[in-house]
């Protein structure tokens, strides 16, 4: 039997739990004999692949390749994989880029099979990162099918660390957030904003993103978040704020505040 994620408690204490054993638990994940199967696979054969057309083709590789970016609902769609693929990102009007989910966009970047010097495919360790990439993201699915929102809050995690310190603009690293589903569902959770506040104009929601992020984590730009202690404490909001959200109708809401606080501190060590 393959390893699945241990996660004793959920909310707060789960994500302090998750904090402490990830390493261990990550690392017994990617034995998991189909998951190592299909990273080594990807890891050999993909410097052999310098076409869109030959990445889909081969459903190993297209497995690995979407799993890193979280696509992988789209194992079946192998003709708008494609397409994402052949227009790249160079053009504004590619695909990827005139899609809402701004992933799709980093997964086309990612392979860059439109860069006039040739796909990424062919540059040495391509295979390596996109292989690390894939077991961290199936390991993020396996913690999602226990508890999802422990799930949104280990990708919060790593992808904000990484949007914190890619190069751009405060706003575009905004729009970057709010083009993202599991990142947006996070920042607006923890930010205590509405699911109909993305019917807002594009502008005020910027405005309303950074004034609520400056009153309750003490800054208005993502860079911040390429510290730890100020994504944690993002996350933690969330997860709050998440866990008070999914309470009984029934229970008073000081006392479930208190409860998840004792949670919190409970602290399980497993490993």
């Amino acid at each position: 039997m393959s390893f699945q994620p241990a996660l004793p408690l959920s909310g707060l204490a789960g994500w302090r739990f998750l904090e402490r054993t990830l390493d261990t638990q990550q690392a017994a994940f990617a034995e998991a004999p189909a998951l190592a199967r299909d990273a080594d696979h990807f890891r050999a054969r993909i410097g052999e692949i310098d076409t869109a057309e030959a990445l889909v083709a081969d459903r190993r590789l297209l497995t690995v390749a979407l799993g890193a970016f979280g696509l992988q609902q789209d194992i079946d769609n192998r003709f708008f994989v494609r397409k994402i693929l052949e227009d790249g990102t160079a053009r504004p009007d590619a695909l990827a880029n005139r899609l809402a989910d701004k992933r799709y966009a980093d997964f086309a970047r990612a392979f860059a099979f439109d860069a006039p010097q040739g796909p990424a495919t062919q540059r040495p360790g391509f295979g390596q990162e996109v292989a690390a990439r894939f077991e961290r993201q199936s390991f993020e699915a396996a913690v999602g099918e226990q508890d999802e929102s422990l799930r949104l809050a280990l990708n919060a995690d790593r992808e904000l660390a990484a949007l914190a310190a890619a190069p751009g603009t405060e706003r575009t690293k905004w729009f970057r957030i709010m083009g993202t589903p599991p990142l947006r569902r996070v920042v607006e959770t923890a930010l205590g904003l509405p699911e109909s506040f993305g019917a807002q104009d594009i502008d005020k929601q910027i405005e309303t993103f950074q004034a609520r992020s400056d009153r309750m984590i003490g800054t208005r730009d993502v860079s911040a978040l390429a510290d730890a202690e100020t994504r944690d404490a993002l996350i933690q909001r969330f997860l709050f704020q998440d866990q008070i959200a999914r309470a009984p109708a029934t229970a008073a809401p000081g006392s479930v505040a208190l409860t998840l606080l004792q949670n919190a501190a409970r602290g399980p060590s497993l490993f």
